[in-house]
């Protein structure tokens, strides 16, 4: 089969978009991130001797949880944005809709995140009592 790419092309594994191989890695890093944060979570809840508001709260205005809580909601919105992204740009075909849209996302993604970083700082700075 033949590969129309240029031979610096091939070596640097790069597609039409130039970003193709730093995207796919991205993915990937973020996946495990996904993984392992997921897990720390699970197990951290069944942990825990019950799951009332002032427990949970409690729980999350530790510095070790709501360190990791953080770094979670940053890796999830990363992930959705890389997944999202590739389905807007394999699918959406109109340059005007295509900006548009990933304009959307971006600012989803952003806010999202903004948002849930917001509700773990504010019971990890004003305890469990907030």
């Amino acid at each position: 089969m033949m590969d129309s790419r240029t031979y610096i092309g091939r070596v640097r594994g790069l597609g039409s978009a130039k970003h193709g191989g730093e995207h796919w890695l991205k993915q990937r890093l973020t996946a495990i991130g996904n993984i392992s944060l997921t897990t720390w979570l699970v197990v951290s809840l069944l942990l825990m001797p019950n799951f009332d508001q002032a427990t949970l709260a409690q729980w999350l205005a530790q510095p070790t949880v709501a360190v990791p809580m953080i770094l979670m909601i940053v890796n999830i919105f990363s992930h959705a944005r890389l997944g999202l992204q590739v389905l807007i740009e394999d699918y959406v075909h109109d340059e005007g809709l295509k900006f548009g849209a990933m304009a959307l996302l971006n600012f989803y993604v952003v806010a999202s995140a903004v948002f849930g970083i917001f509700v773990v700082a504010k019971l990890a700075f004003t305890g469990a009592s907030a």
